[in-house]
């Protein structure tokens, strides 16, 4: 298994492989995560200031905040998984 490593703004990355979702910030339970994750300090702020477009969740329970939409990252994540399958 390889290091699969994703873009989400700023030059911030993260592993492809430790991503469970890319969702939107909008809803209540979503809110909810966020605040879950601020108060056990497993928040990841990479949005510099800007507005919150796409949460991530990834496996280790952190949360990271990017102010890249959801669907950009999701492309992101499957672009990558179609470099690799051609190398």
């Amino acid at each position: 298994m390889s290091l699969k490593l994703i873009n989400i703004g700023f030059g911030n990355v993260v592993s492809a492989n430790r991503i469970i979702s890319i969702v939107s910030p909008e809803s209540a339970p979503v809110k909810r995560i966020i605040t879950v994750a601020r108060d056990n300090n497993k928040l990841i702020d990479a949005t510099y200031g800007r507005r919150t477009r796409a949460v991530i969740v990834a496996d280790s329970d952190h949360v990271i905040l990017s102010a890249v939409q959801p669907e950009t990252v999701g492309q992101r994540v499957i672009s990558n998984d179609d470099m690799s399958d051609e190398g």
